[in-house]
Formats: C-alpha cells, sequence, structure tokens
C-alpha cells in the first residue's frame, strides 16, 4: 500500500481575470496525475490565495492570468507568502504574459511561467521535479 503524501495543488485566478478555461483543464489534468487539486474560483485577492494555500496545507501554488496584471498580482502572492516566512511551497504562474515579463517574475520568486501551447504534461512533470516534498 502507497502512503506517500499526494501532492496537493491550489489552482488560483488572481485579479479581475474572468477566464477559467485553461487553469480547469490544467488543474483536471493534474488531478489525472494523481495530485490532489483545490480550485480557488474566479477574482481572488493576491491574499486570499495565500490564506487559502496556507489552510489547505498545498505544496504548489498554481496561478493562471490572462488580464495583463501578473506583474502586479503575481509578486504581491510573493511578497505575502514572504510575510509569513513560508518558503516551501513552489509557485508557478501560467497564461498570456509576455516574454519580456518574465525575469521580472522569477526574480520575484515565481519558479516557472508557462505560456499559451505548454502541454499539460509538461506542467506535471515540472511540478513533480521542483516541489519539496514534506
Amino acid at each position: 500500500m502507497n502512503t506517500e503524501r499526494k501532492i496537493r495543488v491550489l489552482a488560483a485566478k488572481p485579479g479581475l481575470d474572468g477566464h477559467d478555461r485553461g487553469i480547469k483543464v490544467v488543474a483536471s489534468a493534474l488531478m489525472d496525475a494523481g495530485m490532489e487539486v483545490i480550485y480557488t474560483g474566479l477574482r481572488q485577492t493576491p491574499r486570499q490565495i495565500v490564506e487559502t494555500a496556507l489552510q489547505e496545507d498545498v505544496d504548489v501554488i498554481a496561478m493562471s492570468i490572462l488580464s495583463g496584471a501578473h506583474d502586479y498580482l503575481f509578486p504581491e502572492v510573493m511578497a505575502l507568502l514572504k510575510e509569513k516566512q513560508v518558503e516551501d511551497i513552489l509557485v508557478i504562474g501560467g497564461g498570456i504574459i509576455p516574454d519580456e515579463d518574465i525575469p521580472f517574475l522569477k526574480e520575484c520568486g515565481i519558479s516557472e511561467v508557462f505560456g499559451p501551447g505548454t502541454s499539460t504534461g509538461e506542467i506535471t512533470l515540472y511540478i513533480r521535479d521542483h516541489v519539496k516534498r514534506r
């Protein structure tokens, strides 16, 4: 019997972005890969995302954004995690994010950014390879 804890992922849609098809496809693929996924729903604030991540004891926060506010919302999530001294949650992002914005997001602590056309298998593999087991 396998008693290893499943990877727990919080799938989040920060800000006023009202499009969630992509994050739902990713969430479904992660569940099919054996991960537990908690979906926050639309229009979450960075504070709500961080609080939910802590309450749900997740290993990963996967944020998706299409509205263009990634350069504010993603760093705000990272700042709140730092404020709460959380260092063991892998944070990834995805959506419509210009290539020139990715280095800044990584400097803020976003581990990886996945753009349109990324396969769900690539995201799953990245999470498995980079999550910190607790």
